[in-house]
């Protein structure tokens, strides 16, 4: 048995132009085709980004994250985003929050592990917000519909 894997370090704006079409300002660094999922490393492009608490602007990086985001199919292939979120240092004296992570809103919310698109589709088919339990039995009946829905 021959295990094939391909690796194409990009930045090419076709990846960012299917993937992240009017989501949020993000970079892909490469994708990875690998035992039947598709995997794109992506970035923010920003400077920087505002603390949530104060509005204050900043650009000092504390530290990174990487998240891993489910996300709708892509030519009947799984797909994820490993998203790599960087988390900075408020430098705001009267701001309650010392550190913060940059926020991708309209990719997925916070702490979540499912892209919005993906939860809206889950949503649509299953009837239900997703949980844990619900979610391998509503992809595998929504499999050919989530395929269709991509946007």
């Amino acid at each position: 048995m021959a295990v094939i894997v391909l690796v194409m370090q990009t930045n090419a704006s076709s990846w960012d132009s299917l993937v992240f079409d009017g989501i949020d300002d993000l970079d892909v660094e490469a994708v990875t085709a690998l035992f039947g999922t598709v995997e794109v490393v992506a970035r923010g492009r920003g400077a920087g980004a505002e603390c949530p608490d104060c509005g204050r602007f900043s650009d000092r990086v504390h530290d990174r994250y990487r998240r891993r985001l489910k996300d709708l199919p892509l030519a009947e292939q799984g797909f994820a985003i490993r998203l790599v979120v960087r988390r900075f240092i408020c430098g705001a004296a009267d701001c309650p929050r010392r550190t913060f992570a940059e926020r991708f809103s309209r990719l997925a919310a916070p702490y979540a592990r499912f892209t919005t698109r993906l939860n809206h589709a889950l949503e649509h088919v299953g009837g239900f917000p997703p949980k844990h339990g619900h979610v391998r039995a509503v992809m595998r009946q929504a499999s050919c519909y989530l395929t269709d829905v991509r946007s």
